[in-house]
């Protein structure tokens, strides 16, 4: 081990004691101990943690106070880096007939969660934006048809004159169809042509993280001047609200601050905002105000300009016929059409081989069929929230009740509940065969918990989304 090394991990157990004086037996028990140092370089402590929920929790309840520890340790700054360590499989419950898995996989036929690109420096000087603006989302490369000229037009209008055309504007849409990049063209294209243009774009999830904080360090000043005092605000996916009172009331005040100043407004939801619950009214209201643009599931002629042009920008060459299997196919939005033609790319790279019709169709045969399913099953379900904790289908349908197994088991009750048409018996008897009250005081514990703890509902909305995105191994 370096010298180096070996102070850092003195230096994280020294920082992990401290923490442990300061909060309760329990909260070190469940979140804190379970940690355990990796390897480090000259900036950075590698953590190894048990499960992806297990990281998001840790990040976002003690990430900013443990780099605060290491860096009173250390004098200078330390970040933490989290790497999941997986269990090893556990024995079979006995009296289960299902074999155990000699080792846990994660599902196959998914992408793994991509992070949000960060901007590329931009050729004019000047404030640059707040916020992780993508430059390559631009007007120029967004493909316009039928479905979605309209709320092309009405992003390029604000771009061009912000505070003065569509003010507010909405865009709204499915998984996909290209709200978030329409969203960061406009920011992008006004930033560029407006001198001292001050824009910011966020996300509604970090926006409430954000308020959360600064509720927590007494920093609401910060906050309030951070978003009242832009001359553009974009929030992307506003369908993260409903239910966050204190976040909806602190949105309330920051449109109107913007809204009088005549600063230009742009959110994107997934939905309508009048099919948005537990939404106040008088939010409702205000984004109502002004333009609402929806996106619609591109037609077969736009998959085929879409598909081109994706073909085009990664520079490789498919067979016309292949191009329109893949539209004929693929109906729903830019994101399928993309993932279809990232594996015929890997494929033909990996294999060595062209990709012909016949390849085309054998490859994407239980790809194409994924689309055509339009119902969740609980089985799926199980099996994304159970690869999220770190369990077993055996561990989510067993009878043991431990917490680290029981929450998992509720939330997977209750996202299968809201997720799928089955009733609470149906739900119960995929769950090791539980009774129907068993499902519902899950899912009564569940939503009782979102009230009080802010972690929860993101968690829950990224497996919502994970669920939902699934598609067949193929």
């Amino acid at each position: 081990m370096k010298a180096g090394e070996w102070n850092y991990e003195v230096f994280w157990k020294e920082g992990v004691s401290q923490i442990q004086e300061e909060i309760s037996e329990q909260e070190f028990l469940m979140w804190i101990r379970n940690m355990e140092y990796l390897a480090s370089n000259d900036s950075q402590i590698v953590i190894g943690v048990p499960s992806t929920f297990y990281k998001d929790q840790v990040s976002q309840r003690y990430l900013r106070r443990i780099e605060a520890k290491l860096f009173e340790l250390s004098g200078h700054k330390i970040a933490l880096t989290f790497k999941i360590q997986q269990k090893e499989p556990e024995k079979p419950e006995k009296g289960s007939d299902r074999p155990q898995a000699a080792g846990r996989e994660a599902p196959q036929g998914r992408d793994p969660p991509a992070e949000r690109p960060k901007a590329s420096p931009a050729p004019r000087k000047g404030r640059r934006p707040q916020g992780q603006l993508n430059t390559e989302y631009n007007f120029e490369r967004f493909v316009r048809g039928e479905n979605n000229d309209f709320a092309y037009m009405a992003a390029f209008a604000i771009a061009r004159n912000p505070g003065k055309a569509y003010n507010p504007c909405m865009i709204y849409g499915g998984v996909g169809l290209g709200k978030t990049h329409l969203l960061q063209a406009i920011g992008n294209s006004a930033w560029q042509e407006f001198e001292d243009l001050k824009v910011v774009y966020v996300t509604a999830e970090t926006f409430t993280n954000e308020f959360i904080l600064a509720i927590k360090e007494n920093t609401s000043h910060r906050f309030k001047n951070k978003y009242r005092s832009v001359d553009m605000l974009l929030i992307d996916d506003v369908h993260f609200l409903p239910g966050k009172v204190e976040t909806q009331e602190e949105l309330f005040h920051t449109f109107n601050a913007l809204y009088d100043a005549n600063k230009q407004m742009v959110f994107t939801a997934d939905r309508p905002v009048s099919e948005l619950k537990k939404l106040s009214d008088r939010l409702r209201s205000r984004f109502e105000r002004g333009l609402n643009v929806d996106l619609q599931p591109p037609n077969y002629e736009t998959r085929i300009a879409i598909l081109k042009k994706k073909i085009e920008e990664k520079k490789v060459a498919l067979p016309e016929e292949v191009v329109e299997l893949i539209c004929q196919n693929i109906k729903t939005n830019v994101r399928d059409l993309e993932k279809a033609l990232t594996k015929l790319i890997a494929y033909a790279e990996l294999v060595n081989k062209t990709v012909t019709l016949e390849i085309a169709e054998r490859q994407l045969k239980d790809f194409f069929t994924g689309y055509d399913q339009k119902n969740v099953t609980i089985d799926l379900v199980q099996r994304v929230v159970g690869e999220y904790f770190g369990l077993s289908l055996n561990d989510l349908k067993g009878k043991k009740r431990s917490k680290a197994i029981a929450f998992p088991r509720q939330l997977a009750m209750y996202i299968s509940r809201d997720l799928t048409e089955f009733s609470t018996t149906e739900v119960g008897l995929e769950f090791g065969g539980r009774d129907h009250t068993t499902v519902m005081h899950a899912c009564q514990r569940i939503e009782d918990r979102i009230k009080t703890d802010p972690t929860l509902a993101p968690a829950i909305q990224h497996l919502t989304r994970s669920i939902k995105e699934y598609r067949a191994p193929s």
